[in-house]
């Protein structure tokens, strides 16, 4: 006869661990795989059709701020893109400029400007 060994599912938290029990808990599994880890941390979730998510971005972010490490939460999954203070000529001739750039500035739909070349740079100047 052969015995059976019954392994005990290990159970997932229904609210994902933080601090010290989330430290505690990453280092007790640091043999399994961080997709795993997360998952048995309690960095889950369900999407809208029902399937399980393991939730790495929520899991790293957790273990950061339980080290101690700050994140500036401004940038965080701030997906637009940034102003790179730069332009380009289209083929047509047209130089487009984003509205980035009129929003730091302030401007309003109907606000014109004065073109003033120069040697290697062209300067807008608001008419008043």
């Amino acid at each position: 006869m052969s015995k059976v060994d019954s392994v005990a599912e290990p159970t997932i938290p229904t609210t994902p661990l933080t601090g010290k029990a989330l430290l505690q808990k990453v280092k007790e599994l640091s043999h399994l795989a961080k997709r795993e880890t997360a998952t048995q941390c309690g960095y889950v979730k369900t999407t809208k059709a029902g399937v399980t998510r393991t939730d790495l971005s929520g899991f790293y972010d957790a273990v950061l701020t339980a080290k101690g490490v700050k994140l500036d939460e401004t940038s965080r999954d701030n997906r637009g893109k940034t102003a790179t203070y730069k332009a380009t000529v289209h083929k047509n001739g047209q130089l487009l400029i984003g509205a980035a750039y009129t929003k730091e500035m302030g401007l309003k739909e109907g606000d014109t400007f004065s073109i003033k070349l120069g040697y290697k740079h062209i300067h807008l100047v608001q008419d008043n």
